[in-house]
């Protein structure tokens, strides 16, 4: 027997053989295509290529393709596990050909494969091809000898392919294989085609034209080829089976699901097809990054993961199931897919907390419907009010309770399901219009209701594809945006991160399909889940429904990646050496710098920074992996997840593990920000600078990565040059500033003295030059220029012991500035205040009145052409 991990090598190596590229498999998230939420076909990988955007280094290529229908327009979820063919998850086999060989090459190596490779009888097949193509008819004819009534010729669009309205667009040709009489149903395109007689199983579609806007069609100058064999249907063929569960891989999940829950496949079969399935879907899911939650592909996925669980219930099973059937899927699967590989303990982790907290809610909610079922006549729909409560309170959703009711042939009132919706909406607006926000907050809301939330890519990528879905102008939608123009733009995903938990939002461009760039200057979040890109387009013009590569500043992102990490590792260093008291009060996050405000009560020690810095140094050096972890705010921060201040966090968080300290991880935070993948990322820690903000909160400043590199640097530089003034080598720089303060000071006493002794020149030991009496007081006034005030205290001092008794007054002149000094000795301070002097002066010279002692006081002004003056107005004082 042929196993499907065989078809698969055999079908790989058959084109490789065959000169194509065996090309890996894309993601199941898009990554040129905003369009669509998960990958749904082996060609849109190529589709740039297919439209001329891309240029790659072959001309042909062949891949398996992991793809995803269970949401939007390509959703099967309803379906799966009660058909013999639906699923979520499914592997496209497929071969491309860009403008290199055509129809002919491609009809032959199809034919070739199916019936030499895979030994297929051409009696048992049939093929059908567009009832205008002609040539893909003669071309079966010729190539596998097929009469007419073999060759089905279809007039709808099944056998015709369009990329959209406009652009590639092709006929296709189908391959059919008869399983024989005693299955019913009828070839393609007959009254009971439906029937599972005949299975269809590769398509072939040539790229041959290009739709117009006017409805015309012209041919490509390329024309291509774009193939698709859905790997489980064909392995059912080859397997003699009628159903997809009935292949090996799927016989090998529910055995491992019989075993674990103790039930009979036969007799819980749909339970079973739906668990085997939706694990690969959710594990491939997981491995390609999306996590579950509320919105977008989150949700499906969450759907899809709760869907299983509910089943999982319906067999009995009395723990959590899913997770515990990872490791037989990785042993079928992971060596053609090493990412399930290396996801495998991610995948658990998220898939057992996914079932353990559904299973909290799943009674409940299936007691209410079973209560609301038992008011209901036999196959009554069940109210949409209802349904829309499972939803609403015990997140149910729809297809869920759908499931459910699917054994007793009951329905659910969509209308009115969609009816209370459209309540809740209704009342969730006039809620928000009360609550006190700005009024031109309503912009966003509104954006919200109609579109829900950004979904946010950054932790896995830096670029993505996305929609444009609003343009907003001055707080009003626009349908326009023109060069040279700023405005904000929601896309339907994004990388960039919208600032929040105090890190900056990010920058960079964004690249339009139709040629226009925009310019993003900065990245905000509005209403907790918009993330709105605030741009100034530099060329062309975009409206509503463009499509664009969004492509984020990598240096600044890893800057800002560095300082948020390295902010947790701070924290961490802080509470093991200050003490379990300290917490965070706020935080700053950018892309040169980080500032982290914390609780405590004195300033911290020279030692203290020192250790502090060490430490988070060394666990740098470790370069240990920062791990991130989903899980349930309660479960995070019963085991020891700090939350950090400012955060709102909802049921799930992102818990981050940094370091190793004793066998446990250094650092355990909540936090929903943009991070190192390794410690060694940061690169190196630098403390600025430590203060105080407030009352109990005092406030580090520091830089990391290439900031603190930067900043490094920069000291050499000044070393250097420190070096070379001082003409010394760096190590004696301290030796020798401290030499030149030295001999500073000595030589600004030996200049103090000099003007002393200059301020003085007349003056003799009984005599002093200058000396008059006001009344019966002396007065010694002297005007001097470009002594500092501080040295004119030293000389008041020394004229009164030369005076004996009297008043000193001197002025200084230092740069237009006017000091003035006064002094009085012992014998006269009954009777004069040198204060009462200064201030008169002062008041003249402009100044501001001036203080000191009865015996000394001092004043300055920015007047000094009226130095006569006040001296006038302070001897019109003493007189």
């Amino acid at each position: 027997m042929r196993t499907l991990a065989d078809i698969r090598s055999t079908f790989l190596n058959y084109f490789k053989e065959n000169r194509h590229e065996v090309v890996a498999s894309s993601s199941l998230v898009p990554a040129n295509d905003p369009t669509l939420l998960f990958t749904n076909a082996g060609m849109v990988q190529f589709k740039d290529v297919f439209t001329g955007l891309e240029k790659r280094s072959y001309t042909r290529a062949t891949t398996s393709q992991k793809c995803v229908r269970a949401g939007g327009k390509h959703n099967d979820l309803e379906n799966v596990g009660y058909t013999a063919r639906h699923h979520t998850f499914f592997e496209m086999l497929g071969n491309f050909s860009f403008g290199d060989y055509f129809k002919e090459e491609a009809i032959y190596l199809a034919w070739n494969l199916v019936t030499k490779n895979f030994a297929l009888s051409p009696e048992r097949l049939l093929v059908t091809v567009y009832h205008e193509d002609e040539e893909a008819a003669n071309l079966w004819k010729k190539i596998a000898g097929f009469p007419d009534h073999k060759i089905i010729r279809i007039a709808t669009s099944d056998n015709f392919w369009s990329m959209g309205d406009t652009g590639p667009c092709g006929p296709c040709t189908e391959i059919f294989y008869d399983h024989g009489e005693s299955i019913a149903g009828g070839p393609p395109g007959s009254a009971d085609q439906d029937g599972d007689r005949f299975t269809e199983f590769w398509n072939l579609v040539f790229m041959q034209f290009e739709q117009q806007a006017d409805g015309t069609r012209i041919n490509l100058p390329k024309p291509s080829v774009d193939t698709g064999m859905g790997l489980e249907r064909f392995a059912t063929i080859l397997q003699g089976v009628h159903n997809n569960y009935d292949t090996d891989l799927f016989k090998s999940l529910i055995e491992a699901s019989t075993e674990l829950t103790g039930t009979q496949a036969a007799a819980y079969r749909h339970s079973h097809n739906v668990i085997a399935d939706h694990l690969r879907a959710s594990s491939f899911l997981l491995a390609d990054g999306v996590m579950p939650s509320n919105e977008g592909r989150g949700y499906v996925l969450r759907r899809i993961m709760r869907r299983a669980m509910r089943h999982a219930h319906l067999l009995g099973a009395k723990e959590p199931l899913m997770y515990r059937l990872v490791d037989r899927l990785v042993e079928v699967m992971g060596t053609a897919y090493p990412e399930l590989t290396r996801a495998q303990a991610m995948i658990k982790e998220n898939l057992k907390l996914e079932e353990e907290r559904f299973r909290q809610t799943l009674e409940r909610g299936l007691r209410l419907l079973e209560e609301e079922t038992a008011k209901l006549a036999p196959t009554q729909a069940l109210s949409g009010e209802i349904a829309f409560k499972l939803y609403d309170t015990y997140g149910f959703p729809l297809d869920l309770t759908q499931d459910v009711l699917r054994s007793q042939d009951r329905s659910v009132d969509l209308e009115g399901f969609n009816a209370a919706m459209a309540a809740q909406k209704a009342a969730a607006r006039a809620h928000w219009s009360g609550s006190g926000e700005k009024k031109d907050e309503q912009v966003w809301f509104d954006i919200q209701q109609e579109f829900g939330a950004s979904e946010f890519l950054g932790y896995e990528s830096e670029t993505a594809e996305a929609l444009v879905q609003a343009i907003v102008v001055n707080s009003q939608t626009v349908a326009h945006l023109s060069a040279g123009q700023t405005g904000d733009i929601v896309f339907n995903q994004t990388p960039f991160y919208a600032e929040s938990g105090g890190q900056e939002g990010d920058q960079g461009v964004i690249h339009f399909a139709n040629g226009a760039q925009a310019r993003v200057l900065n990245t905000n979040k509005h209403l907790g889940s918009l993330h709105v890109h605030h741009v100034t387009l530099e060329s062309g013009r975009i409206k509503v429904g463009e499509t664009a590569k969004l492509v984020v500043n990598g240096q600044r992102r890893q800057g800002l990646r560095a300082h948020h990490s390295a902010t947790h590792l701070l924290h961490a260093a802080l509470r093991r050496h200050l003490g379990g008291h300290v917490t965070q009060k706020g935080s700053l996050v950018a892309a040169d710098r980080l500032r982290f405000d914390f609780t405590h009560t004195k300033p911290l020690t020279a030692e203290e920074i020192k250790a502090i810095e060490q430490e988070v140094n060394l666990q740098i050096l470790a370069n240990t992996a920062i791990e991130t972890h989903l899980m349930a705010a309660e479960e995070a921060i019963a085991s020891g997840a700090m939350a950090l201040f400012g955060e709102k966090y909802g049921d799930e968080v992102r818990v981050l593990k940094m370091g190793q300290c004793d066998g446990a991880a250094y650092s355990i935070e909540l936090c929903g920000g943009t991070h190192a993948s390794r410690t060694g990322d940061i690169g190196l820690v630098k403390i600025l600078s430590e203060a105080g903000v407030s009352a109990g909160v005092r406030r580090l400043e520091a830089i990391a990565g290439i900031a603190a590199l930067d900043y490094l640097r920069s000291l050499q530089e000044q070393i250097s040059k420190l070096s070379f003034t001082l003409k010394c080598p760096s190590v004696e720089i301290p030796e020798k500033i401290d030499l030149l303060l030295q001999e500073r000071k000595t030589f600004e006493r030996q200049l103090a003295d000099l003007r002393q002794k200059m301020a003085l020149g007349g003056s003799s030991g009984t005599t002093v030059a200058g000396l008059k009496q006001i009344g019966h007081i002396n007065v010694l006034t002297k005007n001097l220029v470009d002594i500092p005030a501080k040295d004119l205290k030293p000389l008041v001092d020394q004229l009164k012991t030369e005076v004996k008794s009297g008043v000193i007054i001197l002025t200084s002149v230092v740069e237009d500035k006017v000091a003035l000094v006064i002094g009085v000795t012992a014998d006269l301070t009954d009777k004069v205040n040198a204060v009462d002097l200064v201030r008169a002066g002062s008041e003249v010279l402009g100044g501001k009145g001036g203080g000191g002692r009865p015996d000394m006081a001092q004043a300055g002004g920015s007047n000094p052409t009226e130095i006569p003056a006040a001296m006038a107005a302070i001897e019109a004082i003493l007189s």
